[in-house]
């Protein structure tokens, strides 16, 4: 497993090792020992979720904060997803940027997002199943989050809003500013 940088400290891209024959594809997609001797990080994975979306579903920007922030580890087992984060951690040199990356079922990227950031992302095939682990369990109480097309984040998520399927629960989250207020 190789560790790629990204703009945004501490956030950063697994590339897994694949091994391909006639029979298709493998590789390990976590290894907790690895996972540490490549980041330095020793991050206790609680929690497993997955979601299966169709074209232009949009998910996110979400977080949870105070102690319920979670780190996350994500990733693509079928399809394509366009995923952005977000810096909300205010001491962070790199506070208000945003990081994209395409996940797919091709290359089999992983990026891993830590606490104090918002994350999303937008289904670009056909439909996309999408795992991640969390190093917190989910709470209701501590979530959070930043609507998708805040003026003052600018993102690209790659579609038209012709193609976003967005849920009524995202589409009432507060901007970038009210988020972290």
């Amino acid at each position: 497993m190789e560790q790629i940088k990204t703009n945004l400290k501490d956030c950063f891209i697994l590339k897994p090792r694949v091994f391909k024959d006639e029979r298709g594809i493998f590789y390990e997609s976590y290894n907790r020992e690895n996972f540490k001797k490549i980041t330095g990080l020793d991050v206790d994975f609680v929690q497993d979720n997955q979601s299966v979306s169709s074209y232009g579903v949009l998910r996110g920007l979400h977080f949870q904060h105070g102690p319920m922030a979670q780190s996350k580890l994500v990733r693509v087992i079928k399809g394509k997803v366009l995923d952005i984060v977000v810096d909300i951690r205010k001491d962070s040199e790199t506070f208000g940027k945003s990081y994209s990356v395409i996940l797919d079922d091709v290359d089999h990227l992983q990026l891993f997002v830590p606490r104090g950031f918002a994350h999303g992302f937008i289904t670009l095939s056909k439909t996309s199943v999408f795992a991640y682990k969390c190093d917190n369990y989910y709470d209701k109480a501590s979530e959070s989050g930043i609507i998708y097309n805040d003026a003052t984040l600018s993102l690209d998520w790659h579609l038209t809003k012709e193609n976003f399927i967005v849920s009524e629960k995202d589409l009432e989250l507060p901007t970038f500013e009210e988020a972290i207020s």
